[in-house]
């Protein structure tokens, strides 16, 4: 499982030094992707091949799903981490979360995901108060 916020930098051929307690569990082959919000998915391989077979399930003829599809897929990258915990972020993927310098690497659950700096700060500035405020239906079991 991924947790934590961490904040690595870009270098100048557009890698990115995974965060450590990341590391082994990416190192057999990450997945990154377009994610929702701007931001970029990465996903351990076995975790986007369980994905990848849900949508294999979705029927062709749900519209949603054929360009959620299209989309999750055209863009999609993977490769090996090298020994250092470095992959490469290609520059199509870059330009679709505005990547800089400055990144912010979030342990979201069963993926990980790229943010740029300030576009993470004005998503969480935007989200707490939404997150202070949900009374209920988010979590089973009424957490």
């Amino acid at each position: 499982m991924f947790l934590g916020t961490h904040t690595p930098r870009l270098d100048d051929k557009g890698r990115l030094i995974l965060p450590a307690k990341f590391r082994e569990e990416l190192a057999g082959g990450v997945v990154i992707t377009k994610g929702q919000e701007r931001c970029l998915y990465a996903f351990p391989m076995p975790e986007f091949q369980r994905i990848a077979g849900q949508l294999r399930e979705t029927p062709v003829t749900n519209k949603a799903a054929r360009a959620y599809s299209r989309v999750f897929f055209a863009s999609a990258h993977d490769e090996v981490p090298d020994k250092q915990g470095r992959v490469t972020i290609p520059g199509h993927l870059r330009e679709y979360a505005g990547l800089d310098r400055e990144l912010v690497v979030i342990g979201a659950s069963t993926r990980v995901e790229i943010w740029d700096k300030q576009s993470w700060d004005s998503y969480l500035a935007e989200s707490e108060e939404d997150f202070a405020g949900i009374k209920e239906g988010v979590l089973p079991g009424g957490l």
